[in-house]
């Protein structure tokens, strides 16, 4: 999960955070090693083991956020000209730019002002390791559900995704200045910082966005992945922006992320972000912090044409979310993925206005 949601919500007359969440996991896993399907939180409610794992998933993989914001031009042509700026910026400019030549966007006669896109996905939660110092056992079961969503997408950055997986709703959108996101057990709350795209998003839904996130990265070198030789290009965020999604007792460390460009193709073919939160210990008894590292993997592909744009129609996600404490050699490694597939893309939907990405009520008055 990207960071703590200090906004809580009532459910069952209970109240969590999303930090809770996760530690109410992480908990449960630890516990699990009798054979009770039920988990009993520290607010005193029992939980289906599995209703946690999806709580877990849809937390991680429903709809994280990029770690920088986007910049206003997607066409950088213009900065390869200059002579000042870095070699390794100025290699991801052209890396970027063939990208953008590949795709198609350069041959576009008109911009398209919006987008529709339709899919399935598939959530896994897979197993958790678990390390004492001395020994490490693997728990859980590869239980998964199936889902789908609906994503809108508005030049600037307004965008709104549906998400339905398991009986579970998660909605989430942004009206080009607030982030939001509603979940059945937060409700709905603003994502602090700056305004940031939706991951999935760029991982081959929009070539343009893809572009104007990577506008000012580095590049890495190569690195070979699977049977393709990739340009690997960093962003990351800087110390002010990580600084702002800080809240209470847990500090944003650092989150950056990475495009792997195939050297043939020109293509985005794989995404990967990490993402490193340290969270102050509230016990009296635990004097060390504890840091929570997500990392999030995706293989993207299948490129099809859509109205002269190559759009991704299929990808996998692993997501790996490692837990440690700063003066323990104990540690919980969790593994989860999702698998997607987009059934549908269309551009340039009739009728689709700025009131159709406006925030909830609360979220509003919250601002």
């Amino acid at each position: 999960m990207e960071g703590p949601d200090p906004e809580m919500q009532e459910e069952g007359n209970k109240k969590e955070s999303s930090w809770e969440v996760i530690r109410e996991w992480f908990r449960a896993q630890k516990g699990l090693q009798g054979s009770s399907n039920l988990t009993v939180s520290s607010y005193g409610c029992n939980i289906p083991t599995k209703r946690q794992d999806l709580r877990l998933l849809l937390g991680v993989l429903g709809c994280p956020l990029a770690p920088i914001p986007q910049v206003n031009d997607p066409n950088i042509d213009h900065l390869l000209h200059l002579k000042d700026i870095p070699f390794e910026t100025s290699i991801a400019h052209y890396i970027i730019q063939q990208y953008l030549a590949a795709t198609g966007c350069l041959k576009q006669q008109k911009c398209n002002k919006n987008m529709y896109v339709s899919g399935t996905v598939k959530m896994i939660c897979c197993e958790t390791e678990v390390s004492t110092g001395k020994n490490v056992k693997t728990l859980g079961t590869r239980s998964g559900e199936n889902g789908c969503f609906v994503l809108w997408q508005m030049l600037p950055r307004m965008w709104s995704l549906e998400l339905v997986v398991g009986g579970n709703k998660v909605v989430a959108g942004s009206d080009g200045k607030t982030v939001w996101r509603h979940t059945p057990w937060l409700g709905a709350h603003a994502a602090k910082g700056p305004q940031r795209p939706l991951r999935r998003i760029i991982q081959g839904l929009d070539p343009k966005s893809t572009a104007s996130l990577f506008a000012n990265a580095q590049c890495l070198g190569e690195k070979r992945i699977g049977d393709n030789d990739c340009f690997v290009l960093k962003v990351s965020a800087d110390r002010a922006a990580v600084m702002e999604r800080s809240e209470g007792h847990a500090e944003v460390i650092r989150h950056a992320l990475y495009g792997y460009f195939c050297q043939k193709s020109g293509l985005l073919i794989y995404l990967e972000d990490s993402h490193l939160t340290r969270v102050e210990s509230a016990a009296e008894n635990e004097s060390d912090d504890v840091y929570w590292e997500t990392t999030i993997g995706s293989s993207i592909g299948d490129y099809r044409d859509v109205d002269g744009v190559l759009i991704a129609h299929q990808g996998r996600s692993i997501a790996t979310i490692f837990r440690c404490r700063e003066l323990s050699m104990q540690y919980t490694r969790t593994r989860m993925e999702e698998v997607w597939r987009i059934d549908d893309v269309v551009f340039n939907v009739p009728g689709l206005s700025v009131d159709s990405f406006l925030p909830p009520a609360d979220i509003v008055d919250g601002h």
